[in-house]
């Protein structure tokens, strides 16, 4: 099954951009008559006929369309600060967009090292990571936040904050099953007491990833999949 994505697709005629366009007729060898499937990114999901194998322009005739195709029960938006080396970062991309996720919020925090990136990079690693796994959605990406900011834009159903200080935290397992959850994760060198604070007061909950030091991309994947174990 081939999957092609584009977030504006509309009527029953359709053209693939010529990236794409390349990918299905040169790299893939796909011709006319050949059955592949559209996403939207937004829960679309579209049966076409190519009706015109061009590299640059191919063409297609939409067959059938599935609006809303397997949404996740759950909505979960993790806030999480880029990592040193963006490889690591982009990873947790890929695996939590495979895993189930609804939204990303880079998450600029007093100990990060890294304060900016790319948005248009980790759109790519994103989509690409929704047409591996066979998904109509694509989480969505928000611009960079600080704590502060993020902490003001409000959120809402379960609320977590995963940081390593020994204080009392509740495990996953504990926490209301809400189907709405937002989670932050800090930098290499965890939050600040402040930041923490800051985040107690905002009505997030101190959450226990057990006793093993986790990356930060390995703690924001930790939540990614105990969320999804849970809505099984």
């Amino acid at each position: 099954m081939q999957l092609f994505y584009n977030p504006h697709i509309q009527g029953d005629l359709f053209e693939l951009d010529e990236q794409e366009s390349k990918h299905a007729i040169r790299v893939l060898r796909l011709a006319r008559g050949e059955k592949v499937i559209l996403v939207d990114g937004k829960g679309g999901w579209y049966e076409a006929e190519i009706i015109e194998d061009h590299p640059k322009c191919c063409k297609l005739q939409v067959i059938s369309h599935t609006p809303d195709y397997r949404p996740l029960p759950y909505s979960l938006h993790l806030a999480v600060a880029p990592t040193k080396n963006l490889d690591r970062y982009e990873w947790f991309l890929e695996k939590a967009t495979e895993i189930g996720i609804t939204e990303i919020t880079p998450l600029i925090c007093l100990r990060s090292e890294r304060k900016q990136v790319k948005p248009e990079r980790l759109e790519k690693i994103l989509v690409s990571a929704m047409k591996q796994s066979l998904k109509a959605f694509k989480p969505i990406l928000h611009q960079a936040k600080s704590m502060e900011e993020f902490l003001r834009s409000g959120s809402q159903g379960t609320l977590g904050i995963a940081h390593c200080y020994p204080r009392e935290r509740q495990k996953i397992s504990d926490l209301e099953l809400s189907g709405t959850y937002t989670f932050l994760v800090g930098p290499e060198g965890d939050f600040t007491e402040e930041e923490i604070n800051l985040a107690l007061k905002a009505a997030y909950v101190p959450i226990h990833l057990g006793d093993a030091r986790l990356r930060t991309e390995t703690a924001a994947l930790y939540l990614t999949s105990a969320i999804s174990l849970r809505h099984l």
